[in-house]
């Protein structure tokens, strides 16, 4: 069985457009008004952080803005990623019941090893699909990937690391110690590896996208055929972009709380790290939560859970909080990748000092 997808490719554009590109391909798929996409597209210097992180924590602000790097917030969840214009990114945005699985666990493999398999025999390399979301070669990432559902449609990225400079890549970020001790590593850049550095010479984005092509044909029967952008998709990009996506509101809505009662609290786990702020009203013995803001490089869909968790817990008593988000997620619709409803539960109870 073939699955038909039509082909997009947005070149080079600045980064809040690009992904107001993704939220209006989203929007309008889920709506019926575009069909299942394989979007191609690059960036200029740029620093794309997940949409549920705190910005200053992951990004080196006055560096990017002295340098003209541009800071832009993704619609998927994940890690922050310096991205230039020899990076190659790809995206698939479809229906999943054309291309049916389990869940996101599911979906993350299968396309991840696709990809890599496309990468393998186009170059030569052994790339591999590690959990939770990378394609690595010997133990570096050369890819890494994200997505979420909305409805029946399916945003799934990822971006090609061809050739990069990568002490000027970590120069844009902040990289946690757990993470560099998690790989066994005195730094960061060591994480990664390019094409270029595995082949001698980069290959062209052409041979890039082919290779992507190849791997998504022959492990997951999807036909790709070159299309167009719809006047539709580039209006509603553009309103997105004003109003939302290309706005400092929207790219610097998450970042580190300050206020003198503030409680934090972090939880490191292999899906990734959940922070937990919270405000706490009421006399001892009946505290409730005020205000809770949830913070991490997870991956849950659809995005917007995280901010129904976070109202369903307003007001809650502090020694119920534990069990309120226990019922939460046993009556939404979520998916999660490596992460869990208990998780989310045991930073919730940290955070306001009370255990189950």
């Amino acid at each position: 069985m073939t699955v038909p997808f039509r082909i997009v490719d947005s070149g080079v554009a600045e980064g809040r457009q690009q992904i107001a590109y993704d939220q209006a391909l989203v929007e309008l798929h889920n709506d019926g008004q575009v069909p299942d996409t394989l979007r191609f597209l690059r960036f200029p210097p740029t620093v794309l952080i997940g949409r549920h992180q705190v910005l200053s924590n992951e990004v080196k602000v006055d560096h990017c803005r002295n340098n003209g790097i541009g800071i832009v917030r993704r619609i998927t969840g994940g890690g922050a990623i310096y991205l230039d214009e020899k990076q190659v990114g790809w995206e698939l945005v479809f229906d999943r019941r054309n291309l049916p699985m389990n869940d996101l666990g599911s979906y993350t493999k299968a396309i991840c090893e696709a990809v890599a398999g496309g990468l393998s025999n186009a170059f030569g390399i052994d790339a591999q699909f590690r959990p939770r979301n990378d394609i690595e070669v010997g133990g570096q990432k050369i890819c890494g990937t994200g997505g979420f559902f909305d409805g029946n449609t399916l945003i799934y990225q990822g971006t090609v690391l061809v050739d990069v400079n990568p002490t000027a890549m970590m120069a844009c970020l902040n990289v946690p110690e757990a993470k560099l001790k998690k790989h066994d590593l005195d730094k960061a850049e060591h994480r990664v590896t390019t094409l270029q550095a595995l082949l001698g010479d980069a290959p062209t984005v052409g041979q890039v996208h082919n290779a992507v092509i190849t791997g998504l044909r022959e492990h997951l029967g999807i036909e790709c055929a070159p299309g167009e952008i719809s006047a539709d998709e580039e209006e509603r990009t553009i309103e997105v972009y004003r109003d939302e996506i290309g706005t400092d509101d929207f790219v610097y809505s998450i970042d580190t709380p300050d206020a003198p009662d503030l409680r934090s609290a972090t939880r490191t786990t292999p899906g990734g790290t959940v922070t937990a702020f919270t405000r706490l009203d009421g006399p001892d013995g009946a505290r409730r939560i005020r205000e809770l803001l949830l913070t991490g490089d997870f991956f849950i869909t659809p995005p917007r859970t995280v901010l129904d968790l976070e109202a369903a817990l307003r007001g809650v008593e502090i020694t119920q909080a534990g069990e309120a988000a226990t019922r939460f997620f046993e009556t939404a619709e979520v998916g999660m990748l490596s992460i869990s409803a208990a998780d989310f539960r045991g930073v919730i109870e940290d955070v306001v000092g009370v255990s189950a």
